[in-house]
């Protein structure tokens, strides 16, 4: 999730177990408890374009980095703090969940986290929320910021944590429930219409849970469609994507390719761009259109080629947004359930 997501998560952790000993300082600390994790991208400019996208959400993600790295920040906050009557065990704990939720949380987004690492480089993805989803944020920042105001030793401040965090967990298992309604709709709609799919993931649009799109793969390409809660019908209007996969064998046997295809755990199609440079789609996020349009571009691309000592240059390419205003009108809409392209 993004990181205002991760820090109010965070202090809530904080509050829940040193709130009433430390007050607002223990919000402070859970907030950087809930940061440390996605401080991996300051290794970037050291690696290369394929092993940052490995990187991020493995080491600092993972349940052995909570283990191991909790006790010893628990031990150094115990030192400042002895004189407050706080123990090394409350500050372990607190360091130890603020690690987990975070890993636990960025699980439900579409990225995948390495809970496992380095035992396993399973992505662990749940792909029911996006990765800035303002329902679980902005009232759970309400409740946070309501409850910072209240004295430390107050019932009603631990009332409204305990409010916080129920309302958020509340929120996170209604898009998996979610999820399970729009996989049924959206099967349902592929047997109608005759598409022979192999394997299909679905996750929602940006910013909400009503509007979802699924990426559903065939022998030669992929489906893509959309789908609101909102819609007056379950008609889906799917539109087709080849995956020129063939385009890129002669690359076949290159390390970064293979690691590339394993990111994007193969939904992925290949376009050619300038000067024998190929262009790698990352289907897992889509386009910024909400409405799917076959040679436009996707969120995530990587652009690869072959460099004069016969290994591969990548390098990656984010859309961008030339007017945001237009893509939110149109995301908006969509939404609502208008499915007719402005």
């Amino acid at each position: 999730m993004d990181s205002l997501t991760q820090i109010v998560l965070g202090a809530s952790v904080g509050e829940l177990i040193l709130g009433k000993k430390i007050g607002n300082k223990a919000l402070l600390w859970g907030a950087i408890a809930g940061t440390i994790p996605d401080l991996d991208v300051l290794l970037n400019p050291l690696l290369d374009t394929v092993t940052q996208i490995e990187w991020h959400r493995s080491l600092t993600h993972s349940l052995l980095f909570a283990f191991l790295v909790s006790p010893v920040l628990g031990q150094i906050l115990q030192y400042f703090y002895r004189a407050q009557g706080t123990h090394f065990w409350a500050w372990t704990h607190l360091f130890f969940w603020g690690f987990v939720t975070h890993a636990l949380l960025d699980c439900f987004t579409t990225w995948g986290t390495q809970l496992f690492y380095p035992f396993s480089d399973y992505p662990v993805a749940f792909k029911s929320v996006f990765v800035i989803d303002p329902l679980y944020t902005v009232p759970f920042m309400i409740l946070l910021i309501w409850l910072m105001r209240l004295p430390r030793a107050s019932q009603r401040r631990r009332t409204l944590n305990y409010w916080a965090l129920a309302i958020s967990t509340g929120y996170l298992l209604w898009t998996v429930v979610a999820k399970q309604i729009v996989n049924q709709t959206f099967e349902q709609a592929m047997q109608a219409q005759n598409i022979p799919f192999e394997r299909y993931e679905t996750k929602p649009a940006p910013f909400n849970t009503i509007l979802w799109t699924v990426n559903a793969e065939v022998e030669n390409g992929f489906y893509i469609g959309y789908y609101s809660f909102l819609d007056s019908d379950k008609n889906i209007d799917f539109v087709f994507f080849e995956k020129n996969h063939a385009l890129i064998d002669k690359w076949a046997d290159k390390d970064k390719v293979r690691r590339l295809k394993k990111i994007t755990n193969h939904f992925y199609t290949i376009t050619e761009g300038e000067s024998g440079t190929l262009i790698m789609n990352d289907l897992r996020f889509g386009q910024l259109e909400v409405f799917p349009k076959p040679g436009a571009d996707f969120v995530f691309m990587y652009a690869i080629r072959e460099n004069e000592e016969g290994g591969l240059d990548v390098a990656t390419s984010r859309n961008k947004i030339e007017d945001a205003g237009k893509v939110l009108k149109g995301l908006g809409q969509r939404i609502m359930g208008n499915k007719n392209q402005p």
